[in-house]
């Protein structure tokens, strides 16, 4: 039972997190300094910044979701998050989305029309 607490508040501390980072890219910004470090203090709980996150490799990245125990739903929302911040930024994090979003369609086993809309608006916009 003890783990099954535990479990639910490593699920809260990363929905919050991933609400934050969320909140931080779905509002038009221009990319300064300040923005990017308040996502890159929100990264570093996964033990990212933007600057690993742009040289990660997507299979790393995917072991890096699993060990933090995300479930199908928090991937979408992390590979919502790479998106958003791709939009209007220099670093575009598109590709590690797909890889993300494909893994879910995949070893989820269950088909989303949500991701699949998803991935045809990342790629009619690429």
């Amino acid at each position: 039972m003890l783990s099954k607490g535990i479990r639910d508040e490593k699920k809260v501390k990363i929905d919050n997190m991933l609400a934050t980072l969320l909140s931080l890219v779905f509002v038009p910004k221009f990319w300064n300094i300040e923005d990017t470090s308040l996502i890159d203090n929100q990264l570093t709980d996964f033990g990212l910044t933007t600057a690993i996150l742009d040289q990660i490799e997507e299979k790393d990245l995917i072991k890096l979701l699993d060990k933090y125990e995300m479930d199908w739903e928090q991937k979408e929302q992390f590979a919502d998050f790479l998106v958003g911040y791709s939009k209007n930024n220099q670093i575009d994090f598109s590709a590690k989305a797909i890889v993300i979003y494909n893994h879910i369609q995949i070893e989820s086993k269950t088909f989303s029309f949500d991701i699949f809309n998803k991935l045809a608006k990342i790629k009619a916009n690429s």
